[in-house]
This record gives structure tokens, C-alpha cells and sequence, in this order.
């Protein structure tokens, strides 16, 4: 028996690939047979890290494990895989977010939910990074058991150098700087970010910075922001940065004073971890699957308000007893996302699958 994992694309350094990766690791622990196969194959990963998905074979008694989070060309050709099938499901935005702005973002991910509806009834267990994910996967029809088991997150990556450059460029001058991480998406309400920052600087702050470290998802909803911005007047104020390297985005996290997010919809939302590992205060709207990432830390909004989260971040900043308060409460959040807490849950959840135990 062997147990092999699948996935549109294997990239170099995101939550769900580094998970594929500490999960082959973690199989070949446990003396099992493993492999990882990819329609897309990251070239910064070393050779041999994956094999393409075309060579995919497997026997009766084998286990597929499928990474489900995009629209994939071989859910089909899983589906008739021989042996026994379980889905990880990392989230699909729902294509409501992405209507104004892309009919082919939409498209993609209306195809992508189609593609998980297909799959029930087609696999025996779930696996989903949280319960806001598993309570999707009942809306699209899995009536099979759903465990629940976060993303790994690799810790050590993060005391890597930051680019000195970008470092001392958001330094030097002495600003503080308000952060947001991740891909500009239309779920994302990065233009309530833009919002949030602009109140806070006209009311509290005017030597603040806003740094929205993302890569342009959306082109066009990428140019709305950029109007947005200039309509606010503070487009002067703001770093969009685009695709950055990592070593960039470790020394926008070590610039950053506070983390800012105003998401609509998150499966899991890893940067809010990374936020925690630098002690950034983090101030978040409450939705999604971001109450339960934050586990009752940092600052959550009980409305989506701008104005809210602005005088959040202030308060916070400005509060040396309220800001120690709150990163204690996150450091004692990240605790539970331990590379040893979340794969003793993981070999737990592999047990069972391979008759070690019941459940």
C-alpha cells in the first residue's frame, strides 16, 4: 500500500504546497510508501520533489490524497483511479467576489466548485484546514466523515534575512506602517484596507504607511484600488508592492507595526500567522474562517467598519498594556500551530485511514 498525493499545481513556498511537502515528509516517517504528483510542477523545487500528474497510477489498495483549491484539467481522471479516495480541501472562493471585475476569474472558480460537487460521493473521507471548510464541504453535498487539521506552517523560513534594502527603505523615515499580505483579490476587501488606513491617517496618524504585499490577481480590480487610492489622496502613501521575493516579504513583515485585514472570505488565511511570528498586532474583521485562525487572539472587529478598525489600530498602537495583552494572546495562539501539534493531528488522521485506529 502506498499513500500519493495530488494537485493541480505544486508551488514553490505557499501554504498548501509547503503542507504537500511536510505531509510526504511526515508519510515516509511513518514507513509508508508515498509520492506527489502535480499537473504543474514549481522549477524552483529540487528534481524529483514531484512527478507530473500523467504518470499518476495507482492500485487498490493504494490511497489518494487530492489538494482541492482550484479548477483542476484531471479531476475526472482521479475520480477513476483505482483505490481509496480522500479530499483536502483548502477553500474556493465563491465566484460572487469576482463577478465585477473578471468573468474569467468567476468562471474559474464556478468550475472549481463544480469540480468538488463532482468529487462527493466519489471519496470516503474529507480533510479540511478548517471547520468553516468543513461546513463547505456539507453545502456541496460530502456526506462521508470531515476531519479538521490546519495547514503545516514553516516556521523556520521565517527567521531567514530580509532583503536589507527594502528593510531600510521603510525604516529609515520613521513611519509607521500599517500591513496587509496577500494576493489582491476582490474577497479580500482591500479597498476597506485602503479605507482603514486613510481614516486612520487623517485621524490618528499622519506619519502612517500602508504596504499591501500581493501579487495583482485581478488586473482589473488591481486598477480600481490604484483609483481608489488617488480618489483618497493617498496613493502617495500606499506600497503596492506586486509579486515580491521572499526575502522582500520577510523585511515588509520586520517593518510592519500592525497587521490589518478586512477579508470577506478565507478558508484558512496563513498570513495571519506569519503576522503573529512577528508580533504584529493584528486587527481583523470577523469573517470567514478568520475567527477560528485567530482562536480568540489579536483584535476582531464584530462589524466590518472601516472606522472601527482604524481607531482598533490606533488604540493598540498607541496602548502599551492592550498591545502586550494582545500579543501574548497571540503568541499563545501560535503555539497550537506547532510544527509537532499539527503533525501529531495529522498522523492521527493517517492512522485511522490505514486501520491504526478507529473513528
Amino acid at each position: 500500500m502506498k499513500i500519493v498525493q495530488a494537485m493541480p499545481t505544486l508551488a514553490y513556498g505557499d501554504a498548501i504546497g509547503n503542507t504537500a511537502l511536510a505531509l510526504d515528509a511526515l508519510l515516509r516517517g511513518m514507513g509508508l510508501r508515498t509520492g506527489i504528483y502535480a499537473e504543474n510542477i514549481d522549477v524552483r523545487l529540487p528534481k524529483g520533489t514531484a512527478r507530473p500528474a500523467a504518470k499518476l497510477r495507482t492500485e487498490a489498495e493504494d490511497i489518494l490524497l487530492y489538494h482541492g483549491a482550484v479548477t483542476s484539467g484531471f479531476v475526472e481522471k482521479l475520480a477513476k483511479q483505482p483505490g481509496r479516495k480522500v479530499l483536502i480541501y483548502h477553500n474556493i472562493t465563491p465566484p460572487r467576489f469576482f463577478d465585477p471585475y473578471s468573468a474569467k476569474s468567476a468562471d474559474l472558480c464556478a468550475k472549481g466548485l463544480e469540480q468538488m460537487r463532482f468529487l462527493a460521493g466519489k471519496v470516503e473521507r474529507c480533510i479540511a484546514d478548517s471547520q468553516f471548510n468543513a461546513v463547505d464541504l456539507r453545502r456541496l453535498g460530502y456526506t462521508c466523515p470531515v476531519d479538521v487539521c490546519p495547514v503545516f506552517i514553516r516556521f523556520e523560513d521565517y527567521q531567514k534575512p530580509a532583503d536589507e534594502a527594502t528593510l531600510r527603505a521603510l525604516r529609515e523615515d520613521g513611519r509607521t506602517n500599517l500591513l496587509f499580505v496577500g494576493r489582491l483579490a476582490p474577497n479580500k476587501k482591500i479597498e476597506d484596507v485602503i479605507r482603514t488606513f486613510c481614516l486612520y491617517k487623517r485621524r490618528y496618524n499622519a506619519r502612517a504607511r500602508l504596504i499591501l504585499a500581493g501579487s495583482d490577481a485581478v488586473p482589473n480590480y488591481t486598477k480600481r484600488l490604484h483609483a481608489y487610492a488617488q480618489v483618497l489622496g493617498a496613493e502617495d502613501d500606499i506600497v503596492f508592492t506586486g509579486h515580491i521575493s521572499f526575502a522582500k516579504l520577510l523585511a515588509c513583515y520586520r517593518a510592519a507595526d500592525a497587521f490589518v485585514c478586512m477579508s470577506a472570505h478565507e478558508g484558512f488565511c496563513v498570513p495571519l500567522l506569519e503576522a503573529m511570528v512577528f508580533d504584529l498586532p493584528v486587527v481583523a474583521a470577523a469573517h470567514a474562517a478568520v475567527p477560528e485562525t485567530m482562536g480568540g487572539s489579536g483584535i476582531l472587529l464584530p462589524e466590518h467598519s472601516p472606522a472601527l478598525a482604524a481607531a482598533a489600530v490606533d488604540r493598540v498602537l498607541r496602548d502599551d498594556s492592550l498591545r502586550a495583552a494582545v500579543l501574548a494572546g497571540q503568541r499563545a495562539r501560535l503555539r497550537d500551530f506547532s510544527t509537532e501539534n499539527v503533525a501529531a493531528r495529522w498522523q492521527k488522521i493517517f492512522r485511522r485511514l490505514t486501520g491504526g485506529e478507529r473513528g
